[in-house]
């Protein structure tokens, strides 16, 4: 059964061997390191000197000398003579004002304390320390989701801190069977990195995978997502995402009751929900919070947002170029008199205004907002419209690929629309060469690469692909949904009574 530590994760960080913990040795470790603060302190009236440590920045300097020296010095007037294991069992049974305490023995382990906000209090005789979190309250504060909009849900979202965004989901799933398991990963960044699950709902054999693959990434740091998405997917090389991601702690919480696994790393306000399919990329939070029927309409019109932005600008380049005859005959005589005065062709003409539609995109995701706006308005409508009088594009064209890229932004997912966007150029360059037939082709190849494709032992392409394509394109009411997704292989399938 999985345990609550990765034991791969400190042994790669410490491939030699260290020198027994002492205060020189920490000071040794920190050499360099403006913000390293030390301080010695006499604990008894036998004159035993002990040495705090402490990074300046990460922890709370008020928490430091009101919960850490005072105690301290304080206890001189009642603790009397003794050593440095008297006041070491002192400290640890209450002589310091902190509701945790942790103790140590190694070099690595108070490094890895000191640099993720602990003051840590040294007995060099004992070769042993005290290590109290004493983390400063820095950060911004949780605040509406910026991406996933909420309309009858939560209004809260992630933050950077980890402990923060571990009590957002507990205050959604308040019982002991929710576990949460953390270890450090990075050899040099030590980011925190927490692994929740229900007990008795997910899969242990999804569990142990996942913590398998965490164990075996030897990596400098995480310093986002990508590095550990390439970890743990099954295909990495594939462009479809195979990793939720959710900035929503109800939405994550959802996912663990349904019987997934969720991943939380320090420094990320984004929560990692495994194993992944195509249909929940195309589900979004606020379905649940809606009437079944029209939660389902909007289901349906998602899914035929997904085949438009992918097939439209395929299909009609291959109708116009090699199957005019499927055209209805004034259709057709209004795209030929709309391509007359046009100096390029049709596929030119697509591929043109999809890498334009393309740039005005990148455009206004990372121009300031008031700026990004104002771009996208332009480019649409002004730009656009020169184009059409200059006889540069055709105004069916445009239609096309606007209608296209207004499809793909319908998408709750950005990572599957970022997908659909390299799909749709696939399918574009099969339509140039041998018209619907080329499109035929790399659809197919899509399609067998998308039932092909598993994530922890769950076809990408399920419940599609196994039978239930019910459940995935209905919206069923609360009272007839009874059990969770077969496909998870929870141990406890039902979800109510």
């Amino acid at each position: 059964m999985y345990h609550s530590t990765f034991s791969s994760f400190d042994s790669a960080s410490s491939p030699v061997q260290e020198p027994p913990l002492s205060a020189a040795a920490v000071k040794a470790l920190f050499g360099g390191c403006a913000d390293f603060e030390t301080r010695r302190v006499s604990f008894s009236l036998s004159g035993v000197a002990l040495t705090l440590c402490w990074i300046d920045g990460l922890v709370s300097a008020d928490a430091v000398s009101e919960s850490v020296l005072r105690p301290l010095t304080e206890a001189v007037r009642s603790l009397g003579s003794g050593g440095e294991q008297a006041c070491y069992e002192r400290a640890l049974l209450g002589g310091v004002y902190r509701c945790s305490v942790s103790e140590r023995e190694s070099l690595s382990d108070v490094s890895d304390d000191l640099t993720h906000g602990c003051c840590c209090l040294l007995f060099d005789a004992l070769g042993a320390a005290l290590s109290f979190e004493l983390r400063s309250p820095m950060g911004r504060a949780v605040s509406e989701p910026t991406l996933e909009k909420s309309l009858k849900g939560a209004k809260d979202s992630f933050v950077e801190a980890l402990r923060v965004n571990t009590a957002l989901v507990r205050r959604r799933i308040c019982t002991p069977q929710l576990k949460t398991a953390e270890s450090s990963l990075g050899r040099r960044s030590r980011t925190k990195v927490a692994l929740l699950y229900i007990e008795g709902v997910a899969n242990p054999e999804t569990v142990e995978e996942l913590a398998r693959r965490l164990d075996e990434l030897d990596v400098d740091a995480v310093p986002a997502l990508g590095i550990l998405e390439e970890a743990i997917a099954d295909a990495p090389l594939s462009p479809l995402p195979q990793v939720l991601h959710t900035e929503r702690p109800d939405r994550f919480a959802m996912h663990l009751l349904d019987g997934r696994v969720g991943l939380l790393v320090d420094g990320l306000p984004v929560g990692l929900l495994l194993p992944a399919t195509l249909a929940e990329f195309l589900r979004v939070t606020g379905d649940s919070g809606m009437h079944f029927a029209v939660a389902t309409v909007l289901g349906a019109l998602r899914a035929l947002a997904l085949v438009l932005a992918l097939l439209l600008p395929a299909v009609f380049t291959a109708i116009v170029m090699y199957h005019q005859e499927m055209l209805p005959t004034r259709l057709l005589l209004s795209i030929i008199e709309a391509e007359q005065h046009v100096p390029f062709s049709t596929p030119l003409e697509i591929l043109a205004m999809l890498g334009a539609f393309s740039l005005l995109q990148e455009a206004g995701l990372r121009l300031p907002n008031p700026i990004g706006d104002t771009v996208s308005i332009i480019g649409a409508l002004i730009v656009g419209q020169a184009a059409v009088e200059a006889k540069l594009v055709s105004p069916i064209s445009i239609i096309v690929v606007a209608v296209s890229g207004i499809a793909c932004y319908t998408l709750p997912s950005q990572d599957l629309a970022f997908a659909v966007r390299l799909g749709r150029l696939a399918l574009l360059a099969g339509a140039m060469s041998c018209g619907l037939i080329g499109v035929s082709a790399v659809l197919a190849a899509l399609l067998l690469h998308l039932c092909d494709l598993d994530c922890f032992g769950v076809n990408y392409s399920a419940p599609l692909s196994e039978g239930g394509r019910r459940r995935a394109l209905l919206r069923w009411p609360k009272r007839w949904n009874k059990f969770r997704d077969p496909q998870l292989k929870t141990p406890d399938r039902r979800r109510q009574t």
